[in-house]
């Protein structure tokens, strides 16, 4: 049996083989990666809001307050996110597959996604940290 017959009894290894193939064919657009990054991160960011802000401020008291903070928090990272996603989808054509762009897309991605995951950590800490004190 053939390595390509015996990759295609094996979805994991069909589909790292396309994706493979895929990026050999076409360079990276960097405007398009960080577009999805921002969209996967807000996602990521409102959702750790839901879970662990909310928590938190249900915890601390009742009422309107706790979705009230949720809406003006996740209303406050949207312009953080469009910088981000600003900053990338201004590139030319040429600039947007350029691998010398592989760096500062990798800072920008990880700065955004610090952003998305440790806000709401953070803000989670100073919630139960000013009710612990109150």
């Amino acid at each position: 049996m053939t390595e390509t017959s015996h990759d295609t009894h094996r979805p994991a290894a069909r589909i790292a083989g396309r994706t493979a193939r895929r990026q050999a064919e076409a360079p990276r657009d960097w405007r398009r990666a960080m577009s999805d990054h921002v969209a996967y991160a807000l996602l990521v960011y409102t959702g750790l809001q839901i879970f662990m802000t909310v928590k938190a401020l249900n915890e601390g008291g009742s009422g309107l307050l706790p979705y009230a903070a949720l809406v003006i928090l996740v209303a406050g990272i949207i312009p953080a996110c469009r910088w981000f996603e600003k900053r990338w989808s201004d590139l030319s054509d040429a600039q947007a597959i350029d691998p010398a762009h592989a760096a500062a897309f990798r800072r920008d991605a990880s700065a955004l996604w610090l952003l998305a995951i440790g806000l709401p950590v953070a803000l989670t800490i100073l919630i139960k940290a000013a009710f612990a004190l109150f």
